[in-house]
């Protein structure tokens, strides 16, 4: 065992912190999917609301990376639709994580994101141009969106529905993705700060030891997603949300 900053960690769970913290990197720059783990990883070794609060500083971390790379690509048409709902969402995910409970979130959420994948490519069969840019699923996606990364940070496989239903290009899918959750991930914090109290001193400081592991892998994502085509990223991205959806009930 090995004491950091008030946690007891054994060298294997110190690894594991690292790895997600890697993971969280590739992620954030368009590996989407790939620290789908890395929840129920936190979850396990540190308990579940504790776990959002050491994670949530670690995906700001990877935010800024996310953003700075593809800060140009960004579509702020639809992100001003997102931000408002997305917001409140946020609001509502606090009381909720005093109320519900984790897991049943967890596989409720998980089936209305499989259901809405399939419903979504059945829709596009046979009508690959029509994009359904409402207002009304925006604001929708948004508030699911707030919900659910408060709780678990569960929102990525929801934008990937949202910003899968728009069809935006690569670049483009993944600057919208960077900023959307860097603001609304730098909103959270004073909840978890004040209301939830699960972010202090100690877990900053665990946090900032994994931050070479999250440029790493922030590096290896962007690396590796220029070699992707832009025809496979999005089937990639929606096997990845599919699994994750599955991952989620678990």
């Amino acid at each position: 065992m090995i004491e950091l900053f008030g946690y007891s960690l054994s060298y294997t769970s110190l690894m594991l912190l690292f790895l997600v913290a890697f993971f969280i990197g590739m992620a954030k720059t368009g590996v989407h999917g790939i620290s789908m783990f890395a929840v129920p990883f936190l979850a396990i070794m540190f308990g579940g609301k504790d776990s959002t609060g050491l994670m949530l500083p670690m995906l700001i971390m990877a935010d800024f990376f996310a953003v700075k790379y593809y800060h140009r690509h960004a579509n702020w048409g639809y992100l001003l639709k997102l931000f408002p709902s997305a917001a409140v969402g946020v609001l509502v995910g606090t009381w909720l994580g005093n109320t519900i409970d984790d897991h049943v979130f967890r596989s409720v959420m998980s089936v209305i994101i499989f259901a809405s994948l399939a419903i979504m490519l059945w829709m596009e069969k046979g009508n690959t141009e029509s994009i359904p840019d409402y207002l009304w699923f925006a604001l929708l996606m948004g508030l699911l969106g707030g919900v659910t990364t408060m709780i678990g940070n569960l929102a990525g496989s929801v934008m990937a529905l949202y910003l899968l239903s728009m069809r935006l290009p690569k670049n483009e899918y993944i600057g919208t993705a960077a900023w959307f959750f860097l603001v609304i991930n730098l909103f959270k914090v004073p909840f978890h700060v004040l209301s939830w109290q699960s972010i202090d001193v100690n877990s900053f400081l665990l946090n900032l030891i994994c931050l070479p592991f999250i440029a790493l892998g922030a590096w290896c994502g962007v690396r590796l997603i220029k070699r992707i085509p832009e025809k496979y990223y999005r089937l990639l991205v929606i096997v990845m949300t599919g699994v994750a959806s599955i991952v989620m009930l678990f």
